[in-house]
């Protein structure tokens, strides 16, 4: 009897590891862990952060070609972003 005793608890001891290294596996190795969903789910968060900051960079572009510029903002990108002057003019940098 004190054999089939420990056959019994071997076998449950041996299940109770497969479960654990199961459950192991499942939660870090396979190739659809638990860990890489998280991981998964993490980018795809960012992802759609990402994809309504550019639909709102792209409706403001959208509303600015829709009025186009004046001559006096493009003569103020020009003098400010590329450092363009009218003929004849002085420019004096301040820094």
């Amino acid at each position: 009897m004190i054999g089939g005793h420990s056959t019994r608890f071997s076998r449950i001891v041996l299940l109770v590891a497969l479960t654990i290294l199961g459950a192991l596996w499942f939660v870090y190795f396979d190739s659809f862990s638990l860990m890489k969903r998280r991981q998964w789910n993490q980018e795809f968060m960012e992802l759609q952060e990402e994809n309504e900051r550019l639909r709102a960079e792209i409706a403001v572009l959208e509303a600015r070609l829709e009025a186009p510029p004046t001559d006096e903002e493009i003569e103020k990108i020009a003098r400010e972003q590329y450092g363009m002057r009218r003929k004849g003019e002085t420019v004096y940098r301040v820094e």
